[in-house]
């Protein structure tokens, strides 16, 4: 159901990591993961966040439309945008309407094949999007998140369905998503989608702990020191041999 007023934690005027070109970031209030390395605890209650309208968007867009355009444009992301489904699909409606690129960043985890219609209306909107793959393995990813696995690759399922192109995000931490099993694992996951256009392996950092600190919530990972941005590389190298060699067993499999 669609919604013209929603909870948004922040907007960020220039964003130049969050999709094509240079972007509006909007961060939607309100996230049903706990993601043990999350460096925005302070997005997780849905009832805080500022109400805004889809045209106080728009219009803070528009103000600085020069700067976005000819490639970039919209991000939402979170917080959870998909957790506010209705704001979501109303601004992407609108901003289509002003010849503006849509981008989504999102876990998926909120997909449900039972609300079809809802998915498929606000992907009609939807340009791009940007997918967390939080952990390979199905138990590692309740460990991490808690949350299961299972409706991330369902959303991955029904976005390649869409032929809606994916860049698939993975935050690399020492001891829990850098081993060459589980970094293997990501790659062949991968290889079995038809839309997927990049592969990002961000390094863990440490630079959230303050919020957790200021609002008197544990923070599990304080002993995982940092990791560097070479570590990264190399572990998103070893996802993409990996994915490599699945595409190439499925290629003889199918013959195609």
């Amino acid at each position: 159901m669609r919604c013209d007023k929603g909870l948004i934690h922040s907007i960020e005027s220039f964003g130049t990591v969050d999709g094509p070109g240079v972007r509006m970031v909007v961060f939607f209030q309100g996230c049903p993961m706990r993601c043990l390395y999350c460096h925005n605890p302070d997005t997780w209650k849905i009832d805080r966040g500022v109400e805004m309208t889809v045209q106080d968007i728009l219009s803070q867009y528009e103000r600085n439309r020069a700067f976005y355009e000819p490639r970039g444009g919209i991000t939402a992301t979170g917080g959870e945008p998909l957790m506010q489904l209705g704001f979501l699909t109303s601004l992407f409606s609108e901003a289509k309407k002003h010849g503006i690129h849509t981008a989504l960043d999102t876990s998926g985890w909120l997909y449900r094949k039972e609300k079809d219609a809802d998915y498929d209306e606000l992907l009609s909107y939807t340009d791009y999007v940007l997918l967390d793959i939080k952990h390979s393995d199905p138990q590692g990813h309740i460990d991490l998140t808690g949350r299961t696995q299972e409706p991330v690759l369902a959303f991955l399922s029904k976005l390649d369905e869409r032929h809606i192109p994916v860049l698939v995000r993975h935050v690399s931490i020492s001891g829990i998503t850098d081993s060459q099993q589980e970094l293997s694992e990501l790659g062949r996951i991968l290889a079995h989608y038809n839309n997927i256009t990049g592969l990002d392996v961000l390094p863990y950092h440490t630079m959230g702990i303050r919020k957790y600190h200021e609002l008197g919530i544990p923070y599990h990972l304080e002993d995982v020191p940092a990791m560097s941005k070479d570590e990264a590389i190399k572990n998103r190298d070893i996802a993409i041999e990996a994915y490599h060699k699945e595409r190439s067993r499925l290629s003889l499999q199918y013959g195609s």
